[in-house]
């Protein structure tokens, strides 16, 4: 079928393209720039900067990276991470969405005005450290996994889902005796996999570029994670000149940091990347959820 545009529509179509264009060229602008740095030799970088045509190419970048073990340590480390964050927080989230799902719940607006003063009022920083410090969580793996695991934001999409889901497949499955329990393992879990994704993957991401709750909570180096290894690199990299007295020990530093610190953005990014075009309808369901929760 043919569109017949006005001249009106046309512009509007012209603007659109335009806002567009610039929209993707901000994004790929950045990425381009970085996936090509990450295969310039340092001394390239640091004389010359960026050059889409410089023809010093290498891989050491890439090499320094793999045979690096903090960093291999740190990169499994943050899948780790963000894979039991991911779990914790679908686990937490969906039991406790699904009871305020039920209309029949006594006090659930109570519950639910409980739940939103906490996204509004938090203890800050120092509070939240001594809770971690009296739980003995400090320097472990749960001072990074449970504390964020519980959103009222996830619980409130887990909830909005639940109440789409038809009413009568809960009337019809109570009628032949099945169990709450039951209704939730054998009828809501299959039917809400794709709220569960959603909920994965957005913790995954939150937490795979997270490294400030490591930076708090985590002294040993065995436990950081790849983010909180790459931060270390970047501010090495802006070491003042007084404070290193060797000149050319200040130079080496400096070549080793330009070398590998492009290098690690790209690996650090690849597994989202990776992830994206498989589980891209899943962030589109959660962006409907979301805007009508």
């Amino acid at each position: 079928m043919d569109i017949h545009y006005t001249g009106k529509d046309r512009i509007l179509l012209i603007i659109n393209y335009i806002l567009l264009g610039l929209f993707v060229l901000a994004i790929l602008l950045p990425l381009v720039y970085v996936v090509l740095s990450s295969f310039l030799t340092p001394n390239t970088l640091i004389t010359k900067g960026f050059a889409i045509t410089s023809s010093d190419w290498t891989l050491t970048g890439y090499a320094k990276i793999l045979s690096n073990s903090a960093m291999i340590r740190g990169f499994f480390n943050a899948i780790f991470y963000s894979a039991a964050f991911a779990f914790a927080t679908v686990l937490f989230s969906v039991f406790a969405a699904y009871p305020l799902a039920i209309e029949e719940l006594v006090g659930k607006r109570s519950i639910m005005i409980f739940f939103l003063i906490t996204m509004f009022f938090g203890g800050g920083l120092i509070p939240t450290y001594l809770v971690i410090k009296d739980l003995g969580m400090l320097n472990t793996v749960w001072a990074i996994i449970l504390p964020g695991s519980i959103s009222v934001f996830n619980i409130i999409l887990a909830k909005t889902y639940f109440q789409g889901l038809p009413k009568e497949l809960f009337q019809a499955a109570s009628i032949d005796g099945a169990s709450e329990l039951s209704i939730f393992f054998k009828i809501v879990l299959p039917l809400s996999k794709p709220i569960i994704f959603v909920l994965a993957l957005y913790a995954f991401v939150g937490q795979w570029n997270s490294y400030f709750d490591a930076m708090i909570y985590l002294d040993d180096p065995k436990l950081f994670p790849l983010q909180l290894v790459l931060r270390s690199i970047l501010i090495q990299n802006q070491v003042q000149p007084g404070m290193i007295a060797d000149a050319m020990a200040q130079a080496e530093l400096k070549k080793l940091s330009e070398m590998i610190k492009y290098s690690a953005i790209v690996i650090s990014s690849l597994p989202l990347i990776v992830m994206y075009p498989f589980f891209q309808k899943y962030f589109e369901k959660g962006v409907m959820v979301g805007s009508i929760k």
